[in-house]
């Protein structure tokens, strides 16, 4: 269709979705000075909703946020065609709900405890808020800063208000250790240190367990991932090295005061390491339910690699020239990778089993931001990531289309740097240099 004036111009349309509210098949003469408003009052009036829901549209793998025919003009779609329009129901814009300061940076921040949220912070602690923002535990628990923290998946096996959660920190160390949350019968929250998780001779980046709880990957600046089981050993797998006035003033400071606590957390061997990384690796993630004998990983090497975790063998390598990464994570199928780079993208690789090129190479997009973007997160649908970014901006994509966020929002006020972010039950927590924020976004419908 040529560019110029559209008044009184229309064109074929046929509807799709995959929403719940379908369209019988049949085309529509719309016309081209239509916008998203128009379209979507035309959907809800074809189906007779009696509460409208606003929808978007989808052309060509493209968000409608021009008229029709300014689309038609720019992507010179002739007017004889039929155009086939998807629509998806519209994201509103998150809402923000809690402002929790912290003494430090949050590292690490974790919503999957329903009723509580979770943070890792540079000061060494780990600490609890239930979601009228009362502090219901805080625990030092490593010498120096925390880098990643994860709940370890139990599937109903032990108390209601008693979790396993694991932390890995700048100290060469990451550890497991149970949280007993308060109850009317014992009204104060517990922390004990189970085991310390002894590999790395270098910071360690992240940990992650895997969807049955057996098992969790670390990775470190020393180049390794470190693959541990989540039992606790009855005596030490790792012999203690000898240690300094200082380093046990530091130990008796993380127990307490006291050195029970260091007797009771086992030293703790790895069940295997995984080696292939030539520079710090940034983050590790198992793969989806269904798919736990695989892992990713990125790192400083420019790579994004795939690990056949029973092997410990990296089956695929995809490298990007001069492109260090800082976080990975998988959508809800599991079929595309996200890896954030300090190039200030976010690239999407297809690593469905098959479709590696013969370069390595499967890049399907990338997300453009304004800054660097730090951490990543997926849902249960496979079509939304949040994103967060060193310019203190959380932006929200749909993967079906790359050219731009769906929304965004800016946490906290100035340019304080976002580390974190966990999305569950329609919240997003959002850590960094200002504490945590959570705010209420899209609903993750199977969290």
């Amino acid at each position: 269709m040529a560019s110029g004036s559209t008044v009184g111009l229309s064109c074929s349309v046929v509807f799709t979705t995959h929403t719940q509210y379908p369209l019988p098949s049949q085309k529509f003469m719309i016309p081209t000075s239509w916008k998203r408003f128009h379209l979507s009052q035309l959907i809800n009036k074809a189906l007779s909703l009696t509460k409208p829901i606003p929808f978007d549209f989808l052309v060509k793998g493209d968000l409608l946020r021009t008229s029709l025919g300014d689309w038609c003009a720019e992507n010179d779609f002739s007017e004889e065609e039929t155009l086939e329009i998807e629509y998806i129901e519209s994201i509103m814009p998150p809402q923000k709900m809690s402002d929790i300061p912290h003494e430090d940076w949050v590292s690490s921040v974790s919503c999957k405890l329903a009723g509580y949220f979770l943070t890792a912070s540079y000061d060494g602690y780990i600490r609890g808020f239930d979601y009228s923002q009362k502090l219901t535990f805080s625990a030092l628990a490593h010498a120096a800063p925390i880098t990643s923290l994860c709940v370890i998946p139990t599937h109903g096996h032990e108390d209601e208000l008693s979790y396993t959660i694991a932390t890995s920190s700048h100290d060469l160390t990451a550890q497991i250790t149970r949280l007993s949350l308060s109850s009317e019968s014992e009204p104060k929250s517990e922390t004990q240190t189970l085991a310390k998780l002894h590999l790395h001779t270098a910071p360690v980046s992240s940990i992650a367990a895997d969807p049955s709880g057996n098992h969790l990957l670390t990775s470190s600046w020393d180049t390794l991932i470190g693959l541990w089981d989540t039992t606790v050993p009855l005596t030490d797998e790792v012999p203690e090295a000898p240690i300094n006035d200082r380093e046990k003033k530091k130990r008796r400071k993380l127990n307490g005061g006291t050195n029970d606590s260091a007797e009771k957390a086992k030293r703790k061997a790895p069940t295997m390491v995984l080696k292939s990384h030539t520079a710090r690796v940034s983050r590790v993630v198992f793969g989806n339910s269904g798919s736990e004998n695989t892992a990713y990983s990125c790192g400083f090497d420019s790579t994004v690699r795939v690990w056949d975790v029973e092997s410990g063998v990296c089956t695929h390598t995809i490298t990007s020239s001069e492109k260090p990464f800082l976080d990975i994570a998988l959508n809800a199928d599991g079929h595309t990778a996200l890896a954030a780079s300090t190039d200030r993208t976010v690239t999407l690789y297809d690593v469905r089993q098959g479709s590696f090129s013969t370069s390595g190479t499967t890049s399907s997009g990338s997300l453009l931001h304004a800054a660097m973007p730090s951490c990543l997160a997926t849902g249960s649908t496979p079509h939304q990531v949040f994103s967060g970014a060193y310019d203190g901006v959380v932006r929200l994509w749909d993967l079906r289309s790359l050219k731009s966020a769906v929304t965004s929002f800016k946490a906290w006020e100035g340019r304080k740097k976002v580390l974190s972010i966990d999305w569950m039950r329609g919240m997003v927590g959002v850590g960094g240099e200002g504490g945590l924020e959570v705010w209420k976004a899209i609903e993750d419908l199977h969290s």
